[in-house]
Parts: structure tokens; C-alpha cells; sequence
């Protein structure tokens, strides 16, 4: 399904039955990373699977930016007529539920972020030397905009008053000071660094990542 938001259209995919929960994938990915999530996840949610702009079946861009990718969201929400939905996100779809939180708080539920960054600092330096010689070498918009974005800092994070479940793994490509930041600047946040787990293992093809947000989601340990 496409949805057209004047600026540009994406497309998503719903199913499942309950409160409805927005997905958002990483840089370079599109919805197919939580097609092995979802028989968990649509056994508590209705699920909104949505391609980011310049990804999957969603318009192309020249040029990406966060805050253009967060208004999308806020934009697909609205038209929609969703009524405030969880909003997950993985890597750069946790920087896009965090500041959608931010800038449009009355939109949304609840948010979790897996393996977000609030700068490109936020990556350790090996991953962003590699993204650093990818955008010399290729001028690929995706890499130029993981070293020069986003720019989020305490008082950003300080405006987020839903619930925040933060997630990372504990061999994440995200620094866990900045993990840690993130969580502590949310006024009602939950942490989870995940024991043996990378930046994607427990997200990509993983039903793991619906299992977490389940058990923090619904139920008797619900954050919301």
C-alpha cells in the first residue's frame, strides 16, 4: 500500500489485530527485516511496516535528513488516523521515533529505539571511518547521512514524555555511552543492553525483537 504525504509517498504494509505499532527499519534496509517478527507481533499488535523515504518501494530522494524522515512518519500517523501508535525503530528508525517523540509527542503512544545515536560521534570510530570512506568513494546518500547526522542532544531527548523503551546489543556499532545518554535523558525510559547481541542480531530476521516488545508493550510488565 502506498501513502502519500504530498512530500512523498510511502509505502507500508499492515496486518495483525491490537494496538497499532509503527515499524521503522535501518539505513539501507526496508520493511522485509521484520517479516520474521511479525507472527509474534501480530498476535498483539496491528502492524504498520513502513519503507522510509529514498528506501524500499518509497519515493526516491536526493539528498536524506532525520528530521524530513521523522515528519514523514508524523505525516503517515496523521493521515492515517492512527491513534497514537507505539512507534519502533530500529538504528536510523530509532533516531526517527526519537525525534518524532520530540517534536510531536501528542502523535504517539510510546517509542523504542534499538542501536540509535544521538551523533555521528555515537558510532564507534571504526564504523565511522567505514561509512566516512563509502561516501568519498560513492557519494551514497545513505553514508553521508550517517557522518554528518542527526544532532540530538539532552534538552531533544528531555522533550520525550511518552514511554521510551531503549535497546541496544552489547557488541552494538553504537557507542553504550551514547546508548546510555539517550535513556537517561528520557524522563520515563526503559534500558535494555542485550548480552551477547550486535548492533542487528536481535532485529533483522529475528524473532527477538517482537518478543521484546511484547513483554514491554503488553502484559504485566507494560510500560504504557
Amino acid at each position: 500500500m502506498i501513502c502519500d504525504t504530498t512530500k512523498v509517498k510511502l509505502h507500508y504494509e499492515v496486518s495483525g489485530s491490537g494496538l497499532p505499532l509503527v515499524m521503522l527499519h535501518g539505513n539501507g534496509e526496508d520493511i522485509s527485516i521484520f517479516e520474521k517478527a511479525l507472527p509474534v507481533l501480530e498476535k498483539h499488535f496491528t502492524v504498520y511496516r513502513v519503507d522510509s523515504r529514498g528506501h524500499g518501494e518509497s519515493s526516491p530522494v536526493r539528498m536524506l535528513h532525520y528530521e524530513e524522515m521523522a515528519d514523514d512518519i508524523y505525516g503517515f500517523i496523521t493521515l492515517l488516523q492512527l491513534d497514537r501508535p507505539v512507534v519502533y525503530g530500529f538504528s536510523d528508525g530509532g533516531i526517527m521515533a526519537l525525534l518524532l517523540a520530540a517534536e510531536h509527542p501528542d502523535s504517539v503512544r510510546a517509542i523504542a529505539a534499538s542501536g540509535a545515536n544521538t551523533s555521528p560521534k555515537g558510532l564507534k570510530w571504526l564504523y565511522r571511518f567505514g561509512y566516512s570512506k563509502l561516501w568519498v568513494f560513492t557519494h551514497d546518500i545513505k553514508a553521508r547521512l550517517m557522518i554528518t547526522e542527526p544532532h540530538i542532544g539532552k534538552d531533544d531527548l528531555g522533550k520525550i514524555k511518552v514511554p521510551a523503551l531503549i535497546t541496544a546489543g552489547e557488541k552494538d556499532c553504537i557507542k553504550l555511552s551514547d546508548t546510555r545518554f539517550i535513556a537517561s535523558s528520557i524522563p520515563n525510559s526503559r534500558l535494555l543492553i542485550l548480552s551477547g547481541e550486535n548492533h542487528s542480531s536481535y532485529v533483522v530476521n529475528s524473532e527477538k525483537i517482537a518478543e521484546i516488545l511484547a513483554e514491554n508493550f503488553t502484559g504485566e510488565n507494560s510500560l504504557i
